[in-house]
């Protein structure tokens, strides 16, 4: 098993001129006939639809061609007001305690990305391997060299994830060209655990933004593609295809998809309470004694003010005037 990709272990003549060869039966561990397609696609890279599917099978919503899922544009934009405190609180409250990830170098660190996933995960290179997998890979429709692939299936909104293992020297995933590709694809940036290269001329890229270990004048060798659109793992953090991106100053928080709705639902309730309470505690209608409680605490007296300046401020609020209706319903 290597990462999220597994691999069985054959040699070229193991398929045999008439398409046929021996794998080991995944249940069984008996050896059985397979053909040379079923050997080429379980060396291809790049996972099929139905693996993309089935690794996140906790979405019920609409998904990509490729089998992500498809998490709103109209969530995405709401996702801006999420903190990084918001969003790791919250997803430690459903159990998910390996989502966030820090110490990153940025292009622009005051300049947030947020968006879907597209995990790739590369490995060091062993050489014999990497021509089967590039062999596969090329079979199955994949155009030139392996670390171009990736980049190749890129839609708008989507974020470039990628597990470069760390690597810094001969580990830059991506240079001046492949990331005018990359934003013109996507208009948005990258979160890679490697390096990357051309940095001035990355800086030139209006709009685009990079979290990355650093960055090293080489260009990538000795090393190798194992799988697009798998689960990986980014630092301290597990990443799966379509998963939300938030990736700010403080660090990157990789959201499950089915989780971000909830999450930026609790966030707009969370950020008009805090202006709520300023403001009250700027014009001295209460105490921060009154207000410094959980807000389930708090008086009643309260709790209707809230919704009384929810209703005076509704169409004048950084959330909108729709959710805000909402929120109204479910506070009275």
């Amino acid at each position: 098993m290597i990462g999220g990709l597994a691999i069985t272990a054959f040699s070229a003549t193991d398929v045999s001129p008439a398409g046929r060869g021996r794998v080991p039966d995944a249940v069984t561990g008996q050896y059985r006939a397979t053909s040379a397609q079923e050997a080429l696609s379980r060396m291809n890279p790049v996972a099929t639809k139905a693996d993309v599917v089935a690794l996140t099978a906790d979405w019920k919503g609409k998904r990509f061609p490729d089998g992500r899922p498809k998490v709103s544009d109209d969530l995405l934009q709401r996702m801006k007001l999420v903190s990084v405190e918001q969003a790791w609180g919250y997803l430690k409250g459903k159990g998910y305690h390996n989502q966030f990830t820090g110490g990153w170098k940025m292009i622009h660190e005051n300049q947030t990305i947020i968006g879907r996933a597209l995990t790739a995960q590369f490995m060091p290179n062993s050489p014999a391997l990497e021509k089967r997998m590039t062999d596969a890979g090329h079979a199955a429709g994949n155009d030139g060299q392996m670390n171009t692939w990736p980049v190749e299936k890129l839609q708008k909104g989507d974020v470039y994830v990628a597990d470069g293992f760390g690597k810094v020297e001969d580990g830059t995933l991506i240079g001046g060209n492949l990331g005018t590709e990359i934003y013109a694809r996507t208009h948005n940036g990258v979160v890679f655990d490697g390096t990357l290269r051309d940095l001035e001329e990355l800086q030139s890229v209006k709009g685009f933004n990079a979290f990355t270990r650093g960055w090293h004048p080489s260009y990538i060798q000795n090393e190798m593609l194992t799988g697009v659109n798998r689960n990986i793992r980014i630092g301290e953090g597990v990443v799966l295809p379509g998963d939300v991106v938030l990736a700010k100053r403080e660090g990157v928080v990789f959201i499950p998809a089915q989780l971000a709705e909830g999450l930026v639902k609790d966030a707009e309730v969370t950020l008009l309470h805090d202006m709520f309470t300023k403001q009250r505690l700027a014009d001295g209608t209460y105490t921060a004694g009154q207000l410094d409680k959980g807000w389930d605490d708090l008086d009643q007296k309260i709790k209707d003010d809230f919704v009384g300046w929810l209703k005076e401020n509704k169409n004048k609020l950084p959330v909108s005037p729709e959710r805000v209706q909402e929120i109204i319903v479910s506070s009275s």
